[in-house]
């Protein structure tokens, strides 16, 4: 039976909830990723599948440091509505240059729209909350030479 190691794609059925259980994603659609330290999934999670075999299931508890991080709040900017390309509605996502960074480009949540003015939050919408993957093995196979050379699932 194939274990994880390094060099794997795993594929994966999850779920992510909140700690009292609330759904925060259902995973509709599998997760497939590169095992062994390519980013493509928390390292809290690649740990606890390190080794496992298909119809394994892991439960990992993070703390926002493990992963999305803690709520910045220096990533919520006040903007005036024209500077911002229109039209503009709650909860659309914009790409913006953080301030001191215009090479980093980051996702910012329109979360209000009042008197002329825009709130954009810079924050992944789950930062600052404690999150439980569950996710149950699938499939593992050995990474094609062009995935590893890519560093991802092509």
């Amino acid at each position: 039976m194939k274990q994880i190691v390094k060099d794997s794609v795993v594929t994966l059925s999850y779920e992510v909830t909140d700690p009292d259980g609330n759904v925060l994603d259902a995973g509709e659609e599998p997760l497939i990723y590169l095992h062994g330290g390519y980013d493509d999934v928390f390292s809290a999670i690649e740990q606890a599948l390190q080794g496992k075999s298909v119809g394994d299931t892991v439960m990992v508890k993070m703390q926002p440091e493990q992963a999305y991080g803690e709520y910045d709040a220096e990533l919520v900017l006040i903007e005036s509505l024209d500077v911002l390309p229109q039209p503009l509605a709650i909860g659309m996502q914009i790409e913006g240059e953080p301030e001191g960074a215009p090479d980093e480009a980051i996702f910012y949540r329109v979360t209000d729209i009042a008197e002329g003015k825009a709130v954009l939050d810079g924050n992944h919408p789950l930062a600052g909350q404690s999150l439980v993957f569950t996710g149950t093995v699938t499939a593992v196979r050995p990474a094609t030479a062009g995935e590893l050379e890519a560093g991802q699932v092509l």
